[in-house]
């Protein structure tokens, strides 16, 4: 049998996480699958994946938001097949950043523009879709460093949009 990997959180701050890999057996690794999740303003799941070869690993995860839960799942990839699923929360430390307020308004049939407050030197992403379930599952989105976008969209649908 394949025991799960152990993930071992080394260290967090408010915008990284530090965390070990190894596996408490014999069988030899040759390498792990990592995600890291989280949720972004209830609507949205995130999701980062991570390919690291090799038996023992330890690393690290930037560009990450202050105050927010993170959940880690890791699986072992061995010369006998895949272990079971490991898993890990952890909440960033720090204060988190208040949501923006944002303004969406038509330009034209097809293009959006949209505009809101906050931070300078973030990265802001602007999801968007004609339904709550579409933008809870698979909105259109695009990311910015800018405090304003315009989003192209299709004629006679209404959009819900997030920033």
């Amino acid at each position: 049998v394949i025991p799960p990997p152990v993930i071992h959180i080394e260290s967090y701050t408010e915008d990284s996480i530090s965390f070990s890999l190894k596996m408490a057996t014999n069988i030899k690794v040759t390498g792990y699958v990592v995600n890291i999740y989280w949720t972004f303003d209830t609507h949205r799941q995130e999701k980062r994946t991570l390919i690291i070869e090799g038996e023992k690993s330890i690393q690290k995860v930037a560009n990450l938001t202050a105050h927010t839960p993170y959940e880690i799942s890791a699986w072992a990839k061995t010369e006998l097949g895949d272990s079971p699923l490991s898993f890990v929360h952890v909440v960033t430390s720090g204060t988190r950043p208040a949501s923006p307020s944002l303004k969406a308004k038509a330009i034209n049939q097809t293009a959006v523009e949209c505009s809101w407050t906050g931070p300078r030197n973030v990265v802001y992403g602007i999801f968007y879709a004609t339904s709550f379930l579409e933008l809870y599952r698979s909105p259109h989105n695009t990311t910015t460093t800018s405090h304003n976008i315009t989003v192209l969209v299709q004629r006679d649908e209404q959009y819900l949009f997030l920033v």
